[in-house]
């Protein structure tokens, strides 16, 4: 084994055993850890989260995110290193022969001219078609660099051991559907109005049809001040709640993206509700304190939009729509770790 490779085998090996050992006392102080004095009153760890339970989880997520990717580069960096040594060859050697050297045969004209369009530029087509013949070049070489790293991923057995931070949350007053004792809880925080909670939930009921009796499903309301109808639509959920149809009505309101107050008293009536105990409860406001609890939670762990979804209080980062693999992924992470012997 090369220097290199040896040097990166030590570290990794060190980063991974600290990471099981002692994880938690390299992430956060205990408990009992003095933070803050005031007046030669100390205030310890404890005594802050009591008082604010959320307040410190986006700072530890962030900090966990960039821990991860640090890392998963390293990993990488580590497997092109092995690799090449398996070969008897240097890395961009190794590079060379798995991908750079993969002939690449430029677009037809036409498909350059359609590409061409597409680029925000006055020049002419004759002055940049050479430069996108080398983006598509570039752009494919990463690609090929990204298949041939996969493929060196796929091969080995990976463990990262960095513990996630997990938020405080709460199911109080929060619907929640599928098995009560299910292993996995994943927490949507959304907005009955936002495009792009309507766009994820085909992806959320096929999640929980695929996992069924394993992964149960919360909603927290989370109505941005930019929806004029997102209040009292999650207001109205929990009205048909009372009546013991949250789900459906949830469900329908979502499918349908028919959110002004006449519309919904029309889709509980089509739900066979009461409708005059229905109309009651979401005229007076009866419901609006359990939502501003949502949100208020919702406020307090930072989140910047939604959806936001969180796995075992684990957070998906809220950037734009969320994958079926990714929810998928995470998922079994948690299957896995609450399997016996874990």
């Amino acid at each position: 084994m090369n220097r290199a490779l040896s040097t990166l085998t030590i570290i990794i090996s060190s980063i991974f055993t600290i990471q099981a050992a002692d994880n938690d006392a390299t992430r956060a102080p205990s408990g009992d850890a003095v933070l803050v004095e005031v007046d030669g009153v100390k205030i310890t760890l404890t005594d802050f989260e009591t008082k604010r339970p959320a307040a410190l989880f986006q700072a530890r997520n962030n900090f966990y995110e960039a821990e991860r990717k640090a890392l998963d580069e390293f990993v990488s960096d580590y497997l092109l290193i092995r690799q090449a040594q398996k070969e008897g060859i240097t890395v961009p050697e190794l590079l060379e022969r798995h991908t750079n050297g993969t002939k690449f045969t430029p677009p037809s004209e036409e498909t350059l001219r359609v590409y061409y369009e597409g680029v925000d530029t006055t020049e002419p087509y004759e002055a940049v078609r050479d430069k996108i013949i080398e983006a598509i070049r570039t752009r494919r070489l990463a690609k090929a660099r990204s298949a041939y790293l996969q493929s060196l991923r796929s091969e080995a057995k990976i463990s990262f051991l960095l513990s996630p931070p997990r938020a405080p949350l709460t199911l109080k007053d929060t619907p929640v559907r599928g098995t009560a004792n299910a292993p996995v809880t994943i927490v949507e925080f959304a907005d009955y109005e936002c495009p792009y909670c309507q766009q994820i939930q085909p992806v959320v009921d096929k999640l929980l049809a695929d996992y069924s009796g394993k992964v149960a499903f919360a909603f927290k309301d989370f109505p941005l001040p930019n929806h004029a109808h997102a209040q009292k639509a999650a207001e109205a959920a929990h009205c048909a709640e009372a009546q013991g149809k949250y789900w459906e009505l949830h469900d329908v309101m979502f499918s349908t993206h028919q959110l002004e107050t006449s519309q919904i008293k029309e889709a509980a009536k089509g739900l066979r509700l009461d409708s005059d105990a229905f109309g009651k409860c979401l005229e007076s406001g009866a419901k609006s304190e359990v939502v501003k609890s949502h949100f208020e939670e919702s406020q307090a762990l930072g989140l910047p939009g939604t959806p936001a979804f969180f796995v075992n209080g684990r957070l998906i980062n809220p950037n734009g729509t969320v994958s079926y693999d990714t929810l998928k992924n995470l998922v079994e992470e948690e299957l896995a770790a609450a399997r016996p012997g874990k």
